[in-house]
């Protein structure tokens, strides 16, 4: 008898940013802020300087892909954090 290993299945989740993609394999549970870390990195950006967004919505960096639901193959655009933004 064997048993079976308890493995929490993976997502593979695409983050893009200014027309560049990356694919990211990630468990369920892992929070976003491993992810955005690593994404940042991959796409040059200094730590913290990019926001993240689904299906129109931000991510925050302590939710995980299972608190939204997220499915196999689902994308996060990435964009570049800006301040400001008011009438002069």
């Amino acid at each position: 008898m064997s048993a079976e290993p308890d493995e929490k299945p993976k997502l593979n989740l695409t983050l893009t940013h200014e027309g560049t993609s990356i694919q990211v394999k990630v468990k369920a549970t892992m929070t976003f802020k491993k992810i955005f870390d690593a994404a940042e990195k991959k796409f040059g950006k200094d730590p913290g300087t990019l926001r993240f967004t689904y299906d129109g919505e931000r991510v925050h960096e302590y939710e995980t892909p299972a608190q939204r639901e997220m499915e196999d193959g689902d994308e996060i655009q990435a964009f570049l954090w800006q301040e400001g933004g008011g009438a002069f």
